[in-house]
């Protein structure tokens, strides 16, 4: 992302976590992909990693759809071992405490990777406790507002350099670092941007797989699907070679 949370105004700041919530998940399940798509090429199927997470109307929904693998492990290696639900509230709850440090933990030996973790750990449990029954009461698009707004806070923590640069990052969201709501650098990125920006929330979505299924209907679309897919291929590569080195982000993971 050009921009980062403090850099600018508010604006900025929230125009930069939200690219970088796009770069994060379109990194992870773009390579999480490729690995499926070249185990099938060798006759291997691997589960799928990433199931539209950001279509999720609570934060337990959210985590049965991103980082699936790695969900699937802690649940049968660590959390289940420890006793899963089935032992009484008190060590329930301090079964997910120990699940979401290490889920932290794995991410970096880092204090904000830790509190990352647990802070998911709490809201998971206040669902458990009491938000499912309020967020059932609650219209879907409430419930989709609730849930990016953690998770792009979460991103903030989770992208910061330590725990004063997650608080300098969350308080210049909120317009408590005395900077400008907008200024004339933020409205500069948005402009060059915006297009990429509009693509990656689109693309975060499953309207373009509903869209393509429902066109591979027609004869004339399975003939031509090649030559488009082929375009794409010489888009992206150009693209790639026009850039700079880029590796996966999740790699420093």
């Amino acid at each position: 992302a050009a921009l980062k949370p403090g850099d600018g105004g508010v604006l900025a700041s929230w125009a930069g976590i939200i690219a970088f919530s796009l770069q994060i998940y379109f990194d992870f399940s773009g390579y999480s992909d490729m690995a499926r798509g070249l185990g099938n090429m060798f006759g291997f199927e691997f589960v799928k990693n990433f199931d539209y997470p950001y279509i999720s109307k609570s934060i337990t929904e959210f985590w049965r759809r991103w980082h699936m693998s790695l969900g699937s492990w802690f649940r049968d290696y660590v959390y289940i071992p420890m006793g899963g639900n089935r032992v009484g509230k008190l060590r329930w709850f301090f079964n997910i405490f120990v699940v979401w440090m290490l889920t932290g933990f794995w991410h970096g030996a880092e204090w904000n990777f830790i509190i990352w973790g647990l802070m998911f750990a709490v809201i998971l449990i206040a669902e458990k406790l009491f938000l499912f029954k309020l967020l059932k009461k609650t219209p879907a698009v409430i419930n989709h507002v609730y849930v990016m707004l953690l998770v792009i806070i979460s991103f903030v923590v989770f992208n910061a350099n330590g725990l004063t640069g997650a608080a300098s990052d969350i308080g210049g969201m909120f317009g408590f670092a005395g900077v400008p709501a907008v200024n004339s650098e933020t409205l500069y990125y948005l402009r060059s941007y915006a297009v990429v920006l509009i693509f990656g929330v689109v693309g975060a979505l499953p309207v373009v797989t509903i869209g393509a299924k429902r066109l591979r209907e027609f004869k004339a679309v399975r003939i031509i699907e090649p030559v488009v897919f082929a375009g794409l291929l010489l888009l992206v590569t150009a693209f790639l070679v026009d850039g700079s080195f880029n590796p996966f982000l999740y790699f420093r993971f």
